[in-house]
C-alpha cells in the first residue's frame, strides 16, 4: 500500500500497456514459436534419423560393403544383346528378360530417354528398337511403330551418335566407310604428341583402344533383318552433309577424318598388324582379376569384340573371364526383367554409408562400421596404373570405385574413403593411419597444375579429343572439377593439412570457380546443387568464415532455388540449359540433402530454409526408413550419360539429418 496524492492509501492504478511492451510480448511470443518449431523439427529429424540408420545398417553386405543399383539407360541392355548376337551366344531366357526391361522403360511417345522424365533420345531409341527386334518384337507392333516413326522424324540412323552406328555396322546396317576413323597406330603416338591415348580420359581411353581394332577390321555379321524403317530414305541412308569451314576447328577435324579414311586404304600392312597386336597387349594387360576392364561395362564389351576379331576364341581364358564378368553387371528385377549396370559402386557406396552412419551418431566402434573400415582397407590399391604415365615416381595409395579396378583408382573415392576411415575407431589404428598417409600422399601427387583435382588423371585437359568426329558420345577428357576438388580439400583439412601450400592452391581454385549466381558446377553429380553441396562443407572445413562473400552468395542461391514444398531438386537439363534449369527440378531426397549439407556448413542451422528442408526429408521418408527417388541425380558425362545411384537416396539424407542434429564434420584444428 502507498499514499495517494489526496492523502489516502491504496493500490496504484494499473499502468496502460505501452508500445514497447507490445513489441516485447510479440518478440517473446515469436521466440517461443520459433523454439517450438525448432523442437518439433528436431523431433521429426530424430525419428527420421533413427529409422534411416536402422535401414542403412540392415542393407550392409555381410562382407562389410554397401552397394546400391547403378541405373543408367537401356543402351547398356541393348548392346549386351547385340554383343551376344555378334558372338553367336544368344540365350532365349536372357533375351526375353532383357527385352522385358527395355519395353518397361519405353515412354508413352514411343521413345526411350536417358534419364527419368527426360526427353526421348535418338541413339537410345534406335538401340532399344533394334534390341527388341532381336527379341522378336514385330516392326508393325504399336510400340515399335511409334518408336520407328519418331526415329525417322529425328533424322533416322544417320543422325545417331557414332557408337550406335558402329553397332549397326557390325551387322551391315551401316557402312563402315560412313563412320569416323581412329586407327590403331594411334597407340604409337608419343605421350607429348596431340591426340595420344593419354590425352583421353581413362574411360574413353579404355573404350577407344579396342575400337581402333574394330575400326581397322571392319567386321560384318549377317543381319537377321533389315532396318529400312529407321531411315528417312532407305535409298539414301546417309545423305551428304556439307563440311564445316576449313578455318574452323570442326572443319579441321572433319578433314583430318577424311585423311584417316584415305590412310585406312593405304596403311602399311606390317605396321597395321603390329599396331593391332600392340593394342591387344595393351587391352590384355589392363584386364582385371575378375575378367572385366576398368570395372565398367562398355570397355569390357568392346575389348571382347576386339580380341575375338584378332583370333581369340570364346574359350580363351581372357575372353571366357571377360564374358563371365559381364554377367555380373546384370541386376534381376522382381518381375523377371534384367537390367545391366554400366558400372558397380561398392567402394563409393561404402565410404558414403560409413560417413552417413557416423555423422548420424552411430558409435565409432560399432561392429558394422569397423567391418566396413576393414573392407575398405583391404581395397586400397598398392600397384601402379595408367595414372603412373603422368606421375611415374608417385607411389600408389588410392581407391577405385568398383570391386575390381586396380588400373584406375580415382581421386574422389580416395578422398571420401579417408574421411570415412577417420570416423571409425578401428582396433588397429596404426594400420588405418598408414593407409591414410599413403592416400594423402597419392592425392597430393595427383593435383593438376592449376590447383584443382580431376577424377582419375592429372592435367587431362587437351582441347583436341572432344573435337574428334569419333568422340560424340560424351565427355572424353578429365579436367579438374569443383566437386572432386572440394572433397579432396575437405579430406586434407580433416587430416590437418589445411595450411599446406597445395591445399591453399586448391582452396583458391575453388573460390575462383564459383559461378556468378553463387553456385558451383557439379561434374559428377547433378549439378549446381551437387557442386555447391560439395564446396561449402569443404570451405567450412578449412576455416573460411561463414561471412565470406563466396559463402553468402552460395547461401542466397540455395535459398532462392528451394522448392515450395521445402525440398530441392535439379533436372539433368541444367547441363544443357543453365538459365532455365540450374537448381530447378522436382524435389529429391539426395539433392535436398546436398543443399542442407551446404547450408548447415554455412551456419544456417536455425534458418527457415534448413527447417523446411529437414521437414521435407522427414515427411517423405518411407515407413522402413528409406526414401524413394526415381529421378537421376548422378552424372557420368554431363547430359550425355546420367546415373541414378540407388543408394544416394539413403546415404545423403541420413548424412544431412545427422549433421542437423549433431553438428557437421570436424574442422581442422587451428594451426594444423
Amino acid at each position: 500500500m502507498t499514499a495517494t496524492t489526496d492523502g489516502s492509501t491504496g493500490a496504484l492504478p494499473p499502468r496502460a500497456p505501452s508500445a514497447s511492451d507490445a513489441t516485447a510480448e510479440k518478440t517473446a511470443a515469436s521466440a517461443r514459436t520459433r523454439s517450438a518449431v525448432r523442437d518439433d523439427t528436431a523431433d521429426a529429424a530424430r525419428r527420421a534419423t533413427a529409422r534411416a540408420t536402422d535401414h542403412l545398417l540392415s542393407v550392409q553386405d555381410p562382407a562389410g560393403w554397401w552397394k546400391g543399383d547403378l541405373e543408367t539407360n537401356v543402351t547398356m541392355d541393348a548392346e549386351d544383346l547385340l554383343l551376344r548376337q555378334f558372338l553367336g551366344i544368344q540365350d532365349p531366357e536372357l533375351t526375353e528378360a532383357a527385352a522385358r526391361y527395355i519395353r518397361g522403360e519405353q515412354c508413352a511417345d514411343g521413345t526411350w530417354a536417358t534419364f527419368y522424365g527426360g526427353p526421348g533420345e535418338l541413339s537410345a531409341t534406335i538401340e532399344a528398337y533394334v534390341a527388341l527386334r532381336l527379341a522378336g518384337d514385330a516392326p508393325d507392333a504399336p510400340h515399335m511403330a511409334r518408336a520407328s516413326g519418331w526415329v525417322r522424324e529425328q533424322g533416322g540412323i544417320a543422325a545417331a551418335r557414332v557408337f550406335t552406328r558402329i553397332w549397326l555396322a557390325l551387322f551391315g546396317w551401316w557402312k563402315w566407310d560412313d563412320l569416323p576413323q581412329l586407327p590403331p597406330e594411334l597407340l604409337y603416338f608419343p605421350k607429348w604428341f596431340p591426340l595420344n591415348i593419354y590425352d583421353f580420359g581413362c574411360w574413353a581411353r579404355q573404350t577407344i583402344v579396342p575400337l581402333t581394332i574394330v575400326s581397322a577390321k571392319r567386321p560384318v555379321r549377317p543381319a537377321p533383318f533389315a532396318l529400312d524403317e529407321l531411315h528417312t530414305d532407305p535409298r539414301r541412308p546417309n545423305p551428304p552433309r556439307p563440311l564445316a569451314p576449313a578455318a574452323s576447328w570442326d572443319g579441321v577435324f572433319q578433314r583430318l577424318d577424311k585423311a584417316l579414311h584415305l590412310y585406312h586404304k593405304v596403311a602399311f600392312r606390317k605396321l597395321r598388324r603390329a599396331a593391332m597386336r600392340s593394342a591387344a597387349r595393351w587391352i590384355i594387360e589392363r584386364q582385371e582379376n575378375d575378367g572385366c576392364w576398368g570395372g565398367i561395362q562398355p570397355p569390357a564389351v568392346y575389348s571382347v569384340i576386339a580380341l575375338h576379331l584378332l583370333g581369340y576364341d570364346l574359350d580363351h581364358p581372357v575372353l571366357r573371364t571377360g564374358l563371365a564378368s559381364l554377367d555380373r553387371f546384370a541386376v534381376r528385377r522382381a518381375d523377371g526383367a534384367r537390367m545391366i549396370e554400366a558400372c558397380q559402386s561398392p567402394v563409393w557406396d561404402t565410404c558414403l554409408a560409413t560417413i552417413a552412419l557416423a555423422d548420424a551418431g552411430v558409435p565409432a566402434d560399432h561392429p558394422q562400421l569397423v567391418q566396413a573400415a576393414e573392407w575398405m582397407l583391404a581395397e586400397q590399391i598398392d600397384r601402379p596404373g595408367d595414372w603412373s604415365v603422368k606421375r611415374p615416381q608417385l607411389p600408389s595409395g588410392g581407391w577405385a570405385f568398383e570391386f575390381e579396378n586396380d588400373n584406375y583408382p580415382d581421386i574422389d573415392d580416395t578422398a571420401e574413403v579417408v574421411l570415412a576411415l577417420r570416423r571409425v575407431k578401428h582396433p588397429d589404428p596404426q594400420r588405418v593411419e598408414a593407409a591414410v598417409r599413403r592416400a594423402v600422399r597419392w592425392n597430393f601427387g595427383m593435383q593438376s597444375k592449376d590447383g584443382g583435382w580431376a577424377a582419375f588423371d592429372v592435367d587431362n585437359t587437351s582441347p583436341f579429343p572432344n573435337r574428334l568426329p569419333f568422340c560424340d558420345f560424351g565427355e572424353v577428357i578429365d579436367p579438374p572439377s569443383a566437386d572432386v576438388t572440394a572433397h579432396v580439400v575437405e579430406m586434407l583439412a580433416d587430416v590437418g593439412r589445411t595450411h599446406d601450400p597445395r591445399t591453399r592452391r586448391g582452396i583458391a581454385w575453388l573460390l575462383a570457380e564459383q559461378e556468378p549466381c553463387g553456385a558451383w558446377f557439379g561434374r559428377w553429380g547433378t549439378n549446381y546443387v551437387y557442386g555447391t553441396g560439395s564446396v561449402l562443407p569443404a570451405l567450412a572445413a578449412v576455416g573460411i568464415p561463414r561471412s565470406h562473400p563466396a559463402v553468402r552468395r552460395a547461401v542466397r542461391w540455395l535459398e532462392g532455388v528451394q522448392n515450395d514444398d521445402g525440398g530441392w531438386g535439379e533436372d539433368q537439363r541444367s547441363y544443357r540449359d543453365k538459365e532455365q534449369w540450374a537448381g530447378r527440378g522436382a524435389s529429391t531426397a539426395s539433392q535436398t540433402a546436398w543443399a542442407l549439407m551446404a547450408l548447415l556448413a554455412a551456419g544456417e542451422r536455425d534458418g527457415e530454409a534448413v527447417r523446411r528442408g529437414v521437414r521435407w526429408l522427414a515427411a517423405t521418408q518411407r515407413e522402413d526408413g528409406s526414401w524413394d527417388e526415381p529421378y537421376f541425380t548422378g552424372t557420368g558425362f554431363p547430359w550425355d550419360f546420367s546415373i541414378n545411384y540407388h543408394l544416394y537416396r539413403q546415404v545423403f539424407p541420413l548424412t544431412a539429418l545427422g549433421r542437423y542434429l549433431n553438428g557437421g564434420p570436424a574442422v581442422a584444428p587451428v594451426g594444423a
